[in-house]
């Protein structure tokens, strides 16, 4: 297979509600988002750049020998980070960027190629990642977001709620406290290729309705008529870093494996 050509770029902004500071946070003597940027390395990546809006964040990733971007304060969303990059980087319309989250420090390189390929062969303006759902509480909980793909693997729909709903099946059960055999139900990771020109399109698109209710960025795209591509992958990937509680369990991980080597 040829090389395949992509770019990297993790948006960093530095004042978390839950956790500011969070791209900063030390993971055995290292910030977590040059962690992130290492991982992203190991993909191929022909350029990695780190989208942040404070001076700290781009001292520390320069310090290690990344490159940073500075990018606006006042973006609503990581997309809008990145269609910032590609604007001051020039990027062709036809340039595949990966959007990696800065709090995922544990991501597989592999699953980074595998969205950028899924970009590339389908021809979308999107791609994204998703897994089965086997577990009832999951597939019920509106905090994980389900996507429902066409037949040539293009992403439908993707909700909050139980969707597809096993209607007979859910009905017999006296609710959910099972899930059918051979049962469609995907997870979404928020794991993101785009193509340059989406990106320089994405301004100026309008908020669509679904997206207000669903509180899903995606689905914006969907409104407007964009493909989104989506790569299956048999698990869920490592966890990322959300709340404190995530960031001591990452810390004690990443200090575990600094003092066995």
């Amino acid at each position: 297979m040829p090389h395949l050509a992509f770019k990297v770029v993790i948006p960093a902004r530095y004042a978390s509600t839950r956790l500011p500071g969070k791209p900063l946070l030390d993971l055995g003597g290292k910030p977590m988002v040059v962690r992130v940027a290492e991982q992203a390395k190991l993909s191929g990546a022909e350029e990695i750049w780190v989208a942040t809006d404070d001076l700290r964040v781009r001292d520390a990733v320069e310090a290690h020998e990344f490159a940073a971007l500075m990018t606006r304060t006042d973006h609503a969303t990581g997309t809008d980070r990145l269609a910032e990059v590609v604007e001051q980087r020039g990027w062709a319309s036809d340039t595949i960027i990966v959007n990696v989250q800065g709090d995922e420090p544990l991501i597989d390189p592999e699953v980074i190629i595998q969205t950028a390929r899924q970009l590339a062969v389908s021809g979308a303006d999107i791609a994204t990642v998703a897994h089965p759902i086997h577990d009832p509480a999951e597939f019920f909980n509106p905090n994980v977001v389900k996507v429902v793909c066409r037949a040539d693997g293009d992403a439908a729909y993707f909700s909050r709620a139980p969707i597809p709903y096993a209607r007979d099946h859910f009905a017999k059960e006296n609710g959910g406290e099972t899930l059918p055999a051979n049962f469609p139900a995907y997870r979404h990771v928020g794991l993101y290729a785009y193509r340059a020109s989406f990106l320089k399109a994405y301004a100026g698109l309008t908020v669509a309705p679904t997206e207000q209710f669903e509180s899903l960025e995606q689905l914006r795209a969907l409104w407007h008529g964009y493909r989104i591509s989506v790569t299956l992958v048999d698990s869920a990937p490592a966890p990322g870093v959300d709340t404190p509680e995530d960031a001591e369990r990452m810390r004690k991980l990443f200090d575990r494996a600094e003092n066995s080597e």
